[in-house]
C-alpha cells in the first residue's frame, strides 16, 4: 500500500501556509535519516532560482548530518549553501553532566532552572558539532531552540560560545511558540550565510577502503580512535570489496545518544573505539552499513506488525486493512 505511491511526495503545509514536502525520512541512527532527493529537487524547482529550500537531516550533525553530506549529496549532486545546527540549553546541560532523562519520568530541576555551570560544561559538545558541519566547507548557523524555562543569560552564553567557536551566526529560535515570527532572526542568518562563498568537500573519497572510510568517520566526526573489527566481520568486508561494493559510501548504524557507542558518555568523549558487530549491504540504496555497538535496525515493532493486514487493490488503488 505504501510502496504503490512511494515515488510521489506528500504536499502538506505549516499552520501559516508554507508548503512542506514529506517524502521518506528514515531514522538517522539506523538508516540515512534524510528526506528524499525527489522532494528536494521538486522543492528547488518550485521555489525558483531566488528561493530557499530547507531539508532536514535527522538527529545530530554526527549522525544525519554526516549522512546527508557524505551519502545524499553524492547521489543528488546538490551542494548545501548553508547548514542550520539546532541545539537546546537543556541538551547542552545534559552533555555537561546533568541528571539522566527518561521518557515519562519528568525533568530534573537542573533543566528547568538557571544553571550556568552545568551549561558551560556541556558547551564542548556544541563546539564539536559546529566542527562537524564546518569541516565540510559549509557555513554553520546555530539555532538555539528556546524553552520557556531558559533564561536570557543561558541563551546568550550559548550564542556567544557558538560565535566564538566557528559558527557563522547564532540566533535564538522561538518558532515553536510564535510561529514564523519566532524564526525571523534565524531565517535572516541563513540567508546571509547562503550569500557567503562555500567550498564544499566530502569527508572521504569513495575509492578508499571500507574500513578506511569507517575510521575516518569515527575519527573526524565522533572524535574516537577508530573502529574495532572482529576477524569474521573483517572477512565479510573483504568479500564485499571483492564483489565490487568497496566504492560505496558508509551509512553507520549507531546510537544517537553519544558520540561514542556508550550512551552514558556525554559531552565529547575521547580515547574510545567503535566496535563493529556486523556489516551489511544495501545495494539498491547504494551504501554499506556497519552496525556499531549493540543496536536494533528495526525497533518498535510488535510480534505481528499491522502491515500484515494491509493490502492494496492494484486496479483501483483502494487500500484495505488500515483500520
Amino acid at each position: 500500500a505504501v510502496v504503490s505511491t512511494q515515488s510521489t511526495g506528500t504536499l502538506m503545509q505549516t499552520l501559516e501556509g508554507s508548503p512542506v514536502l514529506v517524502h521518506a525520512g528514515p531514522f538517522a541512527n539506523i538508516a540515512h535519516g534524510n528526506s528524499s532527493i525527489i522532494a528536494d529537487r521538486m522543492a528547488l524547482k518550485l521555489v525558483g532560482s531566488e528561493g530557499y529550500v530547507c531539508t532536514e537531516a535527522g538527529f545530530g550533525a554526527d549522525i544525519g548530518g554526516e549522512k546527508f553530506f557524505d551519502i545524499k549529496c553524492r547521489y543528488s549532486g546538490l551542494r548545501p549553501s548553508a547548514a542550520v545546527l539546532v541545539c537546546t540549553v537543556r541538551a547542552l546541560k545534559m552533555h555537561g553532566g546533568g541528571p539522566a532523562v527518561t521518557p515519562g519520568g519528568g525533568l530534573a530541576k537542573e533543566y528547568k532552572e538557571e544553571n550556568l555551570g552545568l551549561l558551560e560544561k556541556g558547551l564542548c559538545h556544541l563546539t564539536k558539532q559546529i566542527e562537524n558541519v564546518t569541516q565540510y566547507g559549509t557555513p554553520c548557523v546555530v539555532a538555539v531552540n528556546r524553552f520557556h524555562t531558559d533564561t536570557e543569560t543561558e541563551l546568550e552564553l550559548v550564542r556567544n560560545h557558538a560565535l566564538k567557536n566557528g559558527a557563522f551566526d547564532a540566533q535564538v529560535a522561538e518558532n515553536w511558540e510564535k510561529g514564523g515570527e519566532g524564526a525571523v532572526k534565524v531565517a535572516h542568518a541563513v540567508v546571509n550565510a547562503c550569500k557567503t562563498p562555500s567550498q564544499f568537500k566530502f569527508l572521504y573519497d569513495l575509492n578508499q577502503s571500507l574500513v578506511a572510510k569507517m575510521n575516518i568517520i569515527v575519527q573526524k566526526i565522533y572524535g574516537g580512535e577508530g573502529v574495532e573489527i572482529p576477524v569474521d566481520i573483517a572477512d565479510k568486508i573483504s568479500n564485499l570489496e571483492e564483489q565490487g561494493y568497496g566504492d560505496l559510501p558508509i551509512c553507520m548504524a549507531k546510537t544517537h545518544l553519544s558520540l561514542s557507542c556508550d550512551v552514558t558518555r556525554k559531552g565529547v568523549p575521547t580515547g574510545f573505539r567503535v566496535p563493529i558487530q556486523d556489516v551489511r549491504l544495501s545495494a539498491g540504496a547504494g551504501f554499506v552499513y556497519p552496525l556499531a555497538g549493540t543496536i536494533s535496525t528495526m525497533p518498535g515493532l510488535p510480534t505481528r506488525p499491522a502491515f500484515y493486514n494491509i493490502d492494496v487493490d492494484t486496479k483501483t488503488g483502494d487500500i484495505t486493512g488500515l483500520f
